[in-house]
């Protein structure tokens, strides 16, 4: 056990004492257990830091009611960083309909309640009453999208920049290895960290636009788009438009008589940075501090997958992806992906299978052109929707033979690609050899992709592409499965209630999937979580590309609706299912026919009338088939015990087991018990 925890950051001062430490660099707080694995932010920083030469210490969900948790290491000689995780922590702690979860998948055991709400600025809060003027660098997914004013679903308001709620000094968005390496090395110079004020990827609190070191602009101040949803809509789309490393510009936002200044994106790492960051020594394990707590469940989703990307061009409005890692692409180079294979293939787990080689999107290994390398992602312009771009380079060949040499490696029986495939993406490839070998090779019995609705108005608000494309892929699907003898199925990830659609597109969605036999067993509400255009235009009720109104399904009951019309065969869906279909005037759709969603209400009513009546008749006290689901409890002999004596008369019936007359009626009939032999 000694000798496994030393291959982890220290977590304790006996870990640091074994290691010869009198002191450290750098407490590394995180909101999450602590997992060694480089798909865990934290962790990924920590090590970063480690190969530069740094001492980091990992202190992990701290309890933030106790001073003396954050204190338990000692004080770091230059800074303490801050991140409340793999999630933001109210996403991680409530569903969309604003009710705490009652697991936690990235805690030991799964056990909820280890991390407050709001955790970065509560971990960053209790730093600084730990430890007074230290420097504080806070980061991580919900620091980065949470980086300008935003709108918070949970309270229902825009709240400030996260930097000034924390009090922190510095906040690195996106993808913090570089700013974090940066930061490191000024503060270990000797800088002060208030000086620190020209790091990509990083904001600062300033006093004046003189203390910006790149070409800015300035978006609507938090008093202005805290009081104007236009004025918020404008900022919003400001922020994205300058989200981007090559041709963005640093963004000023004030906050009463303080200067958010957010520097420019940090460039994305070249191939040879991506393949270092992803082969340092992770145990890819979680710390074995949890083993009696029964581990921690987010590793069973990683543990035998391989990231071989970053960053998404798909840039779907609802999807954090392209605000926090941008919309450019770096991929690992083959040798880095076959390496780390080879690991797994020697783990003790290890049965055969890679569950994932994929990332943010699975089949992207390149920018989406080469005009983006030099001068950024277009301005105002999709490269998918609602139409890819003419300019998309969507040549699969060299994802394919990173998957064919993998396959080829010993020990390894199979490679699934789980993480997401865009679809539309495969259908501009024109060769099509990726998309047989897909079907042939990489699909553990079912294909899961996301084309989110069916009406084409409402998937230009998602920023996906029409359905006319998805229908094209699930046509070529099912011509390949029947082609090579498979028989896999096509899951659709679908999404109700998101700005643009009414209960009208709900139920056209409904038709569209009875139409082809889906039934979805999970439905995804819209989630409204900080930093997305969805988002901007769930609170603001404008889009903010166009600024033109949005319809925006709010409403408990009609949200509730458009959920159960995506799975109108359940059972206790179907009063929300009626009523949705006379809402919208489509009793069409209750009835007989093969387009019907529901049958009428009356029937169902007499049928069940008749049903009981029927019971009654029979003077039955219980349900059939309940009776019949117990065939596997061994059956009594009438009159008899179930322990074979004979009953007493006063247990209701006679001696000889007849059942005693009912009142107000003849007893029923029975056959007399057989005698058995020889008795």
């Amino acid at each position: 056990m000694e000798l496994e925890r030393e291959r982890f950051l220290p977590v304790s001062k006996e870990d640091m004492a074994r290691r010869g430490w009198e002191e450290y660099d750098f407490l590394l707080i995180t909101g999450d257990a602590y997992v060694d694995h480089p798909t865990f932010g934290p962790a990924v920083i920590g090590r970063v830091l480690e190969a530069e030469g740094y001492r980091v210490a990992v202190l992990a969900q701290p309890d933030w009611r106790k001073l003396s948790s954050f204190t338990a290491l000692g004080r770091p000689r230059l800074g303490v960083l801050i991140s409340a995780g793999n999630l933001d922590s109210m996403v991680a702690h409530y569903t969309v309909a604003k009710k705490r979860r009652h697991d936690d998948a990235y805690s030991p055991g799964r056990k909820a309640g280890l991390r407050p709400d709001r955790a970065t600025i509560v971990y960053s809060n209790r730093v600084r009453e730990a430890f007074g003027h230290i420097p504080i660098i806070i980061g991580g997914l919900e620091a980065s999208l949470r980086r300008f004013a935003h709108y918070d679903y949970w309270s229902d308001e825009v709240r400030r920049s996260i930097l000034l709620d924390a009090q922190a000094d510095l906040l690195t968005y996106g993808m913090g290895e570089t700013a974090s390496r940066e930061i490191a090395a000024r503060l270990a110079s000797g800088t002060p960290v208030g000086e620190i004020t020209d790091v990509r990827g990083t904001c600062f609190v300033g006093d004046h636009p003189g203390q910006c070191a790149y070409p800015m602009v300035e978006c609507p101040s938090y008093e202005e788009v805290s009081g104007d949803r236009r004025a918020y809509a404008r900022a919003n789309m400001l922020q994205y438009d300058e989200h981007d490393p090559v041709r963005g510009r640093a963004v000023l936002q004030r906050h009463g008589n303080r200067l958010l200044i957010v520097n420019p994106p940090a460039m994305p790492l070249t191939r040879e940075e991506l393949d270092f960051v992803a082969e340092l020594p992770y145990v890819r394990e979680p710390h074995p501090m949890y083993e009696a707590m029964c581990g921690v469940p987010a590793i069973e989703e990683v543990r035998f997958s391989i990231t071989h990307n970053r960053g998404c061009f798909g840039a779907c409005n609802f999807c954090s992806l392209a605000f926090h890692q941008g919309r450019i692409i770096t991929s690992r180079s083959h040798e880095s992906v076959l390496r780390e294979a080879q690991a797994l293939t020697k783990h003790p787990g290890f049965k055969g299978y890679i569950h994932d080689v994929g990332g943010p999107t699975a089949n992207f290994r390149r920018p989406a052109c080469a005009n983006q390398l030099k001068h950024g992602a277009c301005k105002n312009r999709n490269c998918l929707a609602p139409e890819a771009c003419p300019n998309l380079d969507a040549d699969h060949t060299d994802y394919l033979n990173l998957l064919r040499k993998i396959r080829e490696l010993p020990g390894v029986k199979k490679v699934f690609i789980r993480s997401g495939i865009r679809f539309d993406f495969m259908m501009k490839d024109r060769g099509g050899e990726f998309f047989a070998e897909l079907v042939k090779h990489h699909i553990s019995g079912q294909l899961k992709v996301a084309p989110e609705h069916c009406v084409d108005t409402v998937l230009d608000y998602m920023g996906k592409p029409h359905v006319a494309v998805y229908e094209r892929f699930r046509q070529k699907y099912e011509k390949l499965n029947a082609r090579y003898g498979m028989n896999q199925y096509l899951v659709p990830y679908l999404m109700s209630s998101h700005p643009g659609c009414t209960l009208k597109q709900a139920v056209e969605l409904a038709e569209w999937l009875h139409r082809y036999g889906v039934q979805p067993e999970q439905v995804q509400d819209f989630y409204p979580t900080p930093g997305t255009l969805s988002t901007c235009m769930y609170y603001t009720e404008l889009d903010p590309r166009t600024m033109e109104p949005v319809y925006v399904p709010k409403s408990p009951e009609e949200k509730a609706m458009q959920r159960a019309l995506m799975q109108w065969k359940r059972p206790d869906k179907r009063p929300l299912v009626l009523a949705a279909l006379r809402r919208t005037g489509r009793e069409d759709l209750i009835g007989y026919g093969k387009r019907c969603l529901v049958r009428p209400e009356a029937a169902r009513r007499d049928a069940r009338s008749g049903e009981e009546k029927w019971r009654d008749e029979q003077g039955r006290g219980r349900d059939k088939g309940a009776r019949q689901s117990r065939q596997d409890v061994p059956r009594r002999q009438p009159g008899r015990t179930a322990g074979g004596k004979r009953k007493p008369p006063e247990h209701g019936r006679p001696a000889g087991g007849k059942k005693a007359p009912a009142r107000g009626g003849p007893s029923p009939k029975r056959p007399a018990p057989r005698r058995k032999r020889g008795k």
